[in-house]
């Protein structure tokens, strides 16, 4: 039974995606072994991530991308985090009926998954979410990412290309975004470039970003104007985003790249495991008790964890 959904995963059967994927993000019995077969076949399917503050167009912007990739006939999976989405049926009539119309391309998979809380602009179990449309054959997956501003710095470690999209109305607010976005971003967009201000943004943006290390062998992201509402910008878009993956390819940090994403994801796995066995019920209690002594001042907190520490290691 399972070996028959794999199969049908990779003859790119929708049913097959969305049932894989639901049991990720649920995370049942049958995820782990489901993980563990599309982990071993990964590489095949280039990822985006779109990012950027809340009302920059980020929503826009990725109906736009999908609907390019579509016309270049690639097979796309589109993962959509934005509670806010029209993948998510949040938004306006308009980009409700533009993505039921690219939705139900036989190219096209579209996923929306909750947030649950996460700060990081990604969900849980989104990476892996990912590795089912790498295991499919798909040629692309984007990332559509809560618009939570700086916290959401670890789309960078889940996706290939990280596009950050701004407004003119983000020129003021650059300057605080230049230790959060504007560290993780390959590809700028300014989006919306139709409105006042647009030209003092991007060279707001070009100064700030002047200050990034570079030299003859980085990459230096480009700055691109768009009005994606329009689709205006968005071929220029595409053809930076394969010239990011080009770079990547003939510098062979691609492959690096996705090493180090695998390492993280790993380490991740491992600490929630670790967790999981720590926070018994007799540990808990304990905490709750040593907390008490805390505020009386009769513990230090280094005691106090030290003392969890070790029951940990003395019970393994």
């Amino acid at each position: 039974m399972i070996n028959n959904l794999f199969t049908k995963i990779a003859e790119k059967d929708k049913r097959s995606i969305a049932r894989a994927l639901t049991e990720i993000e649920n995370n049942s019995k049958l995820s782990e072994k489901i993980i563990d077969e599309i982990s071993s076949s990964f590489g095949k399917s280039y990822r985006i991530g779109i990012t950027g503050p809340p009302g920059a167009g980020k929503s826009t912007l990725t109906n736009a991308l999908l609907k390019k990739l579509v016309e270049m006939n690639y097979y796309v999976g589109v993962i959509a985090v934005d509670p806010t989405s029209p993948f998510t049926g949040g938004a306006l009539l308009g980009d409700r009926i533009r993505m039921s119309e690219i939705g139900t391309h036989p190219n096209v998979f579209i996923r929306s998954m909750a947030s649950r809380g996460s700060l990081g602009g990604l969900t849980k179990f989104a990476s892996e979410a990912g590795d089912v449309f790498d295991y499919a054959g798909f040629d692309f997956t984007i990332y559509e990412t809560v618009g939570v501003g700086q916290s959401e710095l670890d789309i960078a470690n889940n996706v290939d290309t990280t596009v950050v999209v701004l407004v003119p109305e983000s020129g003021d607010s650059i300057q605080a975004m230049k230790a959060g976005l504007m560290e993780i971003g390959d590809i700028f967009v300014m989006n919306k470039a139709d409105r006042a201000g647009a030209d003092q943004a991007v060279a707001s943006l070009q100064f700030i970003l002047s200050f990034r290390e570079h030299n003859e062998n980085s990459w230096l992201p480009p700055i691109i104007k768009t009005i994606a509402s329009e689709y205006k910008g968005i071929d220029d878009l595409y053809n930076k985003i394969l010239e990011h993956k080009n770079f990547l390819l003939k510098n062979n940090l691609l492959e690096l790249k996705r090493k180090q994403r695998f390492k993280t994801r790993i380490k991740e796995l491992i600490s929630n495991q670790l967790k999981k066995e720590l926070w018994t019920l007799e540990r808990n209690n304990l905490l709750d008790e040593n907390i008490n002594l805390i505020f009386e001042k009769k513990l230090k907190l280094s005691t106090v964890v030290n003392q969890l520490v070790n029951s940990f290691r003395n019970n393994n």
